[in-house]
């Protein structure tokens, strides 16, 4: 049995959901038993929400001063001395955080990672995918020391809520590097769900031709009550910000719904969506690659399809 330590992403004091899939993938691994590691300035309050989720035996908070914001090189050292303490896992999301963040930590414990789990097949036995999606391989890591790796959280449910775990607070004398220091965030605000945990998600591509005609895919997406993304090359156009780009260089999803509008369906696109419940296509050529992997698919002019469909809803 093993002894599984989760790194929690969250962000303004809201656990973020992808915590809880690596709890699934966790449970799946067959942990005696499970711990989740909130650093924050004050991490009481994230600690609460980790607590809930079932399967979490115990949440372990570091609060320092030095952790209101999250930088990898300030934290990595943390989640190496507390990894340390007789664990035979540790895990974290592959969201871009976790992706920042674990890396670090596997250099400083001396091991390799395992990166984008995607199943398990034992408990250091696992697949991920590679050139772009388009293969599973099978990867193997050593028994004899601590296992490092990022949790494809599209690839997994979340755990449930109901939990009771207990809440220990933790003091380490670690030195932290002083070479990286928050300076200032710029992010953009909106009242839309997050795209790498939105139940839907209506996307946008090239083929809208400007930023102004995004406005179509904003007004979809809000009467659904939706997350909005994008394709590369439509981030590439400079339509939209890059944090919504969706695919294999973007963010990997796993919505209920997902609609992709004017996106033709490159490879590297359909590497971030090949787990959505329900793909819905609407493009003008009828022979789009995304068509072949869409549930439903509507072929038609998009700038007279998506308004009536918004109508309809």
């Amino acid at each position: 049995m093993s002894k599984i330590l989760i790194v929690a992403e969250h962000h303004d004091g809201t656990l973020n959901a992808s915590t809880a899939r690596c709890v699934s993938c966790a449970r799946q691994i067959g942990a005696q038993s499970i711990d989740v590691l909130v650093l924050a300035a004050d991490a009481a309050g994230v600690a609460v929400q980790a607590a809930q989720i079932e399967g979490v035996g115990q949440v372990l908070t570091l609060s320092r001063t030095e952790n209101a914001h999250a930088l990898a090189a300030v934290q990595a050292p943390q989640i190496a001395a507390v990894a340390r303490n007789g664990y035979s896992h540790l895990l974290a999301p592959s969201t871009t955080w976790g992706k920042d963040v674990l890396p670090r930590v596997a250099a400083l414990l001396g091991v390799a990672q395992v990166s984008d789990i995607c199943a398990v097949d034992s408990a250091y036995a696992f697949k991920r995918p590679i050139y772009a999606g388009n293969a599973i391989v099978s990867v193997s890591a050593p028994t004899d020391q601590l296992l490092v790796g990022t949790v494809r959280t599209a690839s997994y449910p979340a755990a449930g809520g109901g939990g009771a775990a207990t809440v220990q607070a933790l003091e380490l004398d670690v030195a932290l590097p002083s070479h990286t220091r928050f300076v200032e965030l710029h992010a953009g605000k909106s009242d839309r769900p997050d795209l790498q945990s939105a139940a839907k998600v209506v996307s946008g591509g090239r083929a809208l031709g400007s930023a102004d005609n995004f406005k179509i895919i904003y007004a979809l997406a809000d009467r659904l009550g939706a997350a909005v993304g994008a394709s590369r090359a439509a981030v590439d156009a400079g339509y939209v910000p890059s944090d919504l780009q969706v695919g294999q260089t973007g963010k990997i999803i796993a919505p209920e719904l997902y609609i992709a509008v004017g996106i033709s369906g490159a490879i590297q696109h359909l590497t971030g969506i090949k787990d959505a419940g329900t793909i819905v296509a609407i493009n003008k050529d009828g022979e789009a690659p995304i068509f072949e992997i869409a549930d439903i698919g509507l072929v038609g002019d998009l700038f007279q399809l998506v308004p009536e469909l918004t109508a309809a809803l």
